[in-house]
């Protein structure tokens, strides 16, 4: 199947009242796990990058392959730069092949960050690549970086972007306590912006009881990393144990790995879709 933009498939979900994963690799083996949970469950999935992989050029190297596997996906797939830092790290991204993109200006005055996220939209269209900015503050989580509804509504206009991020509770990482969701901000969000996909960053670890709140009111992807990766290094650890300082070739020693993985990835995409 061919490469989707999120666009393609946030603006449905938010339609139908589910959310897409996005999950968020580092190699080979995340990337594969994350394919095959999608195929496994018949869900379409954003595959992503952090910023620092644009930065140190491995998302260059790994892009041919996330798109040689979504050619192969019987599911709509799109690659996407995860928290963008900079202008030419977007350019870097679309030139690379990512069918999506998103610069993160939230630490930015509001009219900095609408600016070079208009910029962004502009350069994006033309390359037929969706969009997506943050305003409040994820990293944070507290009341003073909350997302405010009249100022997501003034950003939208603004800048034109395809998805916006919002802070409404969340925080990227483990938490040391269960976050509080502002369920009622989310809904007051989607009321001011009733065609526009929400996307909550910081989805490692959030109850699912709360995360399935926020989606039927208007959050369409849900970014996972944390705790994704955490399942990869757990269970390169516990294979590593077993095997006793003994040989093993490094393909097969990953197989049960991956597996984890794809496991732990299709029981995310099913709980975002409602499915049983």
């Amino acid at each position: 199947m061919a490469l989707y933009t999120f666009n393609e498939l946030l603006r449905p979900a938010r339609q139908q009242g589910v959310a897409v994963a996005a999950i968020n690799i580092a190699n080979y083996e995340t990337a594969v796990a994350v394919y095959e949970a999608s195929e496994l469950v018949k869900r379409p999935v954003i595959i992503q990058m952090y910023s620092r992989m644009f930065g140190n050029g491995k998302a260059e190297m790994l892009i041919p392959l996330l798109r040689k596997l979504a050619e192969k996906s019987s599911q709509p797939v799109a690659v996407h730069l995860d928290h963008g830092a900079s202008l030419e790290q977007v350019k870097d991204a679309i030139r690379w092949g990512c069918t999506s993109v998103m610069f993160d200006g939230s630490n930015l005055p509001m009219e900095e960050n609408i600016r070079i996220t208009a910029e962004v939209v502009k350069l994006a269209k033309r390359a037929g690549v969706s969009t997506e900015a943050e305003i409040g503050h994820v990293a944070m989580g507290d009341e003073g970086h909350l997302t405010d509804p009249g100022e997501a509504k003034h950003f939208v206009e603004a800048t034109g972007v395809d998805a916006l991020a919002v802070a409404i509770g969340t925080a990227h990482g483990y938490y040391k306590v269960a976050p509080k969701l502002d369920i009622e901000r989310c809904a007051a969000i989607a009321e001011a912006l009733p065609e526009t996909p929400l996307v909550l960053h910081g989805g490692s670890g959030t109850p699912m009881e709360d995360v399935k709140e926020v989606i039927k009111r208007g959050i369409a992807k849900i970014n996972i990393a944390t705790e994704f990766q955490d399942t990869f290094l757990k269970a390169t650890e516990a294979e590593l144990k077993k095997l006793e300082g003994k040989f093993m070739p490094i393909d097969r020693f990953m197989d049960p790995i991956r597996e984890k993985c794809v496991a732990h990835a299709a029981t995310l995409m099913k709980e975002f879709a409602f499915m049983k």
